[in-house]
C-alpha cells in the first residue's frame, strides 16, 4: 500500500499514513486545530516539558490501533480492509470535540455538553462531507456494531486511547512512572465471541499498566499544582462570563463572545451548524489573548486573577481526606474579603474547592478480561490473587481546597 505521508513522533518513531481517507481528515480544519490545543493544559506549570498537542496524542493513538488490529490477525482474527479504516478513523477522531483548556471552558461556557458527543458530532458532519465515508466509524465510535472488539480498542479500560496518553504523558512531563510496556500489552490482546480480551500471561503486565495510571493520576492529572492552576483559569473565565453578562464588554474574539452571550446547549449545537463552525474556531491562543487583554481590565478581580495567572502567582492548594465544613469554607473567605478588600459574595472567584477521585481500574461488567490457558474468559479480579489489582479496584476519593498564597488565615488549625 503506498505511504501517503510519514510523521516523526518522538514517542513511536515514523508514523505513517496510508489512506487517502486519513489523509483528508488529517488536513481538514477541524483536526488541525488540535495543534493548538494543548494536551495536559497548564500542566506545563508543574512539568515544562507537557506543552504536546492533541494533535499528537490522536495520530500516536491512530498508530498503536493499526499495531493492535496487525496483532489479532496474526491470530486470526479477520479484520477487513472497511473496518481497519473505520477503527482507525474512530480513534483519530475520539478528540476532536475538546476545545481549550476543555475542563474548565465546559464547565463555565459549556456546562451539560460533553466532548464526547461534540466529537461525535463533528463525526456526522465530516461524514457529510466525505460523502458516507465514515458511516461505519460512526457505528464503532458509539458502539453499536456487532463487533464490540473494535469500540473496546478506541474506548475501554485498556484502549489505545490511555495507551498513547500515559506514555506520551510520561514521555513529556519527564514522569517515568507511566512508561508502560504497550508493545507487550498490544502483541497479547486477543478476541473472544467478539469481545477484546488480554491474554493469562500478560497479567503482570496490566499490574503494571494500573499502576502506572494511578500514579500518573496523583503525580501529573491530580498533582496539586495542576488542580489549582486549572481551578484559577476557571475562575476567570466565570469573572469574566459574570461581567459580560452583566453589560461589560470585555475584548475578546467573535468565537468567544458567542458562548459568552448566551448559553449553548448540546441542542444548539445539534440544530445550528454555526455553533460549532464558532467552537471549531477556539484554540489555547485564544484564551491566553483575552487572559492578557483582562490583566489591563477596570474591574479588579477579574484583572488580578488574570495577572496571577500570567505571572504563575498560582492558588494555595491543599488535598484532604475529608471535605471543607460549612465553617471553614466561610473562614477562608472572610479573610479573602479582607485581604482583597471586597464583598464576601465576591470570594468565589478567589477560591475554590471540591472532590477528587484516582479511579485506576474501575471493576465489573466493563472490567478488563483475561483469557485462561483453559480457554475460559475472566474479569481480571477474578483471574489473579495479586493483591494490587484488587486494591486498584477501589476507587479513592479525596478532596481539594484552593485559596490565595497571600491570604493568611487566623485559624490555621481547622483548615
Amino acid at each position: 500500500m503506498k505511504i501517503l505521508k510519514v510523521f516523526n513522533d518522538p514517542v513511536h518513531g515514523f508514523i505513517q499514513i496510508k489512506t487517502q481517507l486519513h489523509l483528508d481528515i488529517i488536513n481538514h480544519r477541524y483536526f488541525q486545530k488540535l495543534r493548538r490545543i494543548r494536551q495536559l493544559g497548564l500542566t506545563e506549570f508543574v512539568y515544562p516539558g507537557a506543552i504536546h498537542s492533541r494533535f499528537q496524542h490522536a495520530i500516536g493513538a491512530m498508530h498503536l490501533i493499526g499495531k493492535a488490529m496487525d496483532a489479532l490477525q496474526t491470530k486470526g482474527i479477520t479484520i477487513s480492509e472497511e473496518e481497519y479504516q473505520a477503527c482507525q478513523s474512530a480513534i483519530l477522531l475520539h478528540d476532536i470535540g475538546h476545545g481549550p483548556f476543555s475542563h474548565s471552558l465546559e464547565e463555565v461556557l459549556l456546562p451539560g455538553v460533553p466532548h464526547e458527543s461534540l466529537s461525535y458530532l463533528y463525526m456526522q458532519h465530516l461524514n457529510k462531507e466525505f460523502k458516507g465515508q465514515l458511516e461505519l466509524t460512526l457505528k464503532i465510535f458509539r458502539n453499536s456494531y456487532h463487533r464490540p472488539f473494535f469500540h473496546s480498542l478506541i474506548s475501554s479500560q485498556l484502549d489505545m486511547d490511555r495507551l498513547d496518553y500515559l506514555i506520551r504523558d510520561s514521555y513529556y512531563t519527564g514522569v517515568p512512572e507511566g512508561n508502560i510496556s504497550v508493545d507487550r500489552i498490544i502483541q497479547l490482546l486477543n478476541v473472544r465471541d467478539e469481545e477484546l480480551v488480554v491474554e493469562e500471561k500478560a497479567i503482570y503486565t496490566i499490574e503494571n499498566y494500573l499502576n502506572a495510571r494511578r500514579l500518573m493520576y496523583w503525580q501529573v492529572y491530580l498533582h496539586k499544582t495542576s488542580v489549582g492552576s486549572e481551578k484559577l483559569i476557571t475562575n476567570i473565565l466565570k469573572r469574566a462570563k459574570d461581567l459580560y453578562r452583566s453589560g461589560n464588554h470585555l475584548p475578546m474574539p467573535a468565537a468567544i463572545r458567542f458562548f459568552f452571550e448566551k448559553e449553548i446547549s448540546m441542542d444548539n449545537f445539534n440544530s445550528d451548524p454555526q455553533v460549532l463552525e464558532h467552537f471549531s474556531k477556539l484554540d489555547d491562543a485564544d484564551i491566553w489573548g483575552c487572559i492578557k487583554f483582562w490583566c489591563d481590565e477596570s474591574d479588579p478581580i477579574l484583572s488580578l486573577l488574570s495577572s496571577n495567572l500570567l505571572k504563575r502567582k498560582l492558588l494555595k492548594v491543599k488535598i484532604e481526606n475529608t471535605p471543607l465544613n460549612k465553617s471553614q469554607l466561610l473562614e477562608i473567605k472572610r479573610q479573602v474579603a479582607k485581604t482583597y478588600d471586597i464583598l464576601i459574595n465576591d470570594t468565589h472567584y478567589f477560591v475554590a474547592h471540591g472532590p477528587l477521585s484516582n479511579e485506576a481500574y474501575m471493576s465489573g461488567g466493563k472490567g478488563i478480561k483475561i483469557l485462561l490457558k483453559s480457554g475460559e474468559v475472566v474479569e481480571i479480579t477474578e483471574a489473579t490473587d495479586l493483591p494490587n489489582i484488587k486494591a486498584m479496584s477501589k476507587i479513592v476519593h479525596k478532596y481539594y481546597q484552593c485559596w490565595p498564597k497571600n491570604v493568611n488565615l487566623q485559624d490555621k488549625k481547622q483548615l
